[in-house]
């Protein structure tokens, strides 16, 4: 069966993202490891690390993974913000590290003022500073697939593989595949053919090796939309047999992976629950 879980808030603790996800049936669980828009968070105590880890091994939740803050931006042209995005990332890392998360989700950044080019050159000079700073961390940085709304990097392939090529330690990075982003980009997986199509043309630019993490979102708009807004499973113009040949790829069978479906309930029941039970229908 594949891995399936959700993003949990940590509200009241880290521990009770896990046990919000066990309860939602879960196999792994994705959190923030700090309030997403604040630049920096509130020091970890040893009992939220030990509370976290415990919650995880008594409720056989596995693979958790974070997401970090949405203000970092290591493409920013602005010096100060640059900066600012890096330290924020080093403390992303080791939040993660603390806490024994192996991945920290990031959007690889958004170029504003500049172009793609210069970007991407500022996103690998900021990924050198980060694994410089942090030479012993064993938590890695996954470069999220994105929809490219504005200005932001990461919908193409190409992108990923820029960055992937031009850091100086690759083996540190790995790929974090957000279904409503790639469809949302222009690459189509509806259809098998098309699905078939746009993987074989991630492993052509990054390697399917790569990929450590998906995200499974329907998409509120279009093909090639570049509009990054999450639907249901589903319910969304990806539709269900996308998530069909996704959750049925032998190569993707041990990879976990993500909901970042909207919250709520529907008739009294979690929608994160109705979501899961979607997906594991579509199991062979």
């Amino acid at each position: 069966m594949p891995i399936l879980g959700a993003h949990m808030s940590i509200a009241g603790g880290y521990y009770k993202a896990v046990e919000i996800a066990e309860r939602c049936g879960c196999d792994c669980v994705q959190l923030f490891t700090k309030n997403n828009n604040q630049w920096r968070g509130k020091a970890l105590a040893d009992d939220d690390c030990q509370r976290f880890q415990t919650a995880l091994r008594e409720l056989k939740i596995a693979h958790p993974i974070a997401h970090d803050s949405y203000l970092i931006n290591l493409a920013a042209p602005d010096d100060v913000l640059w900066n600012k995005s890096i330290d924020a990332f080093v403390d992303e890392l080791e939040r993660a590290e603390r806490l024994g998360i192996p991945y920290v989700v990031t959007h690889p950044g958004s170029y504003t003022t500049t172009d793609e080019a210069t970007g991407l050159a500022r996103i690998i000079a900021g990924l050198d500073i980060v694994h410089a700073r942090l030479p012993n961390a064993k938590s890695q940085c996954l470069l999220e697939t994105t929809a490219g709304q504005g200005t932001n990097l990461g919908w193409r392939f190409e992108h990923l593989a820029t960055i992937l090529q031009g850091v100086q330690q690759p083996e540190r990075l790995g790929v974090c595949v957000d279904t409503c982003h790639i469809f949302a980009a222009g690459y189509p997986i509806a259809e098998c053919h098309d699905y078939e199509a746009t993987f074989a043309e991630l492993d052509r630019h990054v390697g399917l090796d790569r990929i450590k993490a998906f995200h499974l979102n329907d998409s509120v708009k279009g093909l090639g939309c570049r509009v990054d807004r999450h639907a249901h499973i589903g319910r969304g113009m990806i539709g269900i047999e996308a998530f069909r040949h996704l959750l049925n790829d032998e190569r993707f069978a041990k990879i976990p992976m993500y909901l970042e479906t909207p919250k709520g309930e529907e008739e009294g029941e979690e929608l994160d629950v109705i979501n899961l039970r979607t997906l594991r229908g579509l199991v062979a």
